[in-house]
């Protein structure tokens, strides 16, 4: 029975990853874009011109995701090697 890569174990846990985030990121777009947005508009509050419900879900979401991957890439995620003799 041939060995199993262990590049793929390390592929599919970023991957898992990368899938939590998107959907952590959605959770939190949609969260805000409908959860204050669904208000009548006069009830809106703004924050530097935007309506709340934009500034937090897509700024501030914007942000937090940025600095997320950011951390994840850094401290997180593995540096694989591609070359086949490296895993030798």
């Amino acid at each position: 029975m041939k060995k199993q890569d262990p590049r793929f174990k390390i592929a599919h846990r970023e991957a898992l990853i990368g899938v939590a985030l998107a959907v952590v990121h959605f959770i939190w777009w949609f969260g805000f874009a409908y959860g204050l947005g669904s208000r009548p508009v006069e009830e809106y509050t703004y924050i530097f011109g935007l309506p709340d419900w934009f500034f937090y879900s897509c700024v501030v979401g914007f942000i937090l995701i940025c600095i997320t991957v950011i951390l994840l890439a850094k401290f997180v995620l593995k540096d694989v090697s591609f070359e086949e003799e490296d895993m030798k």
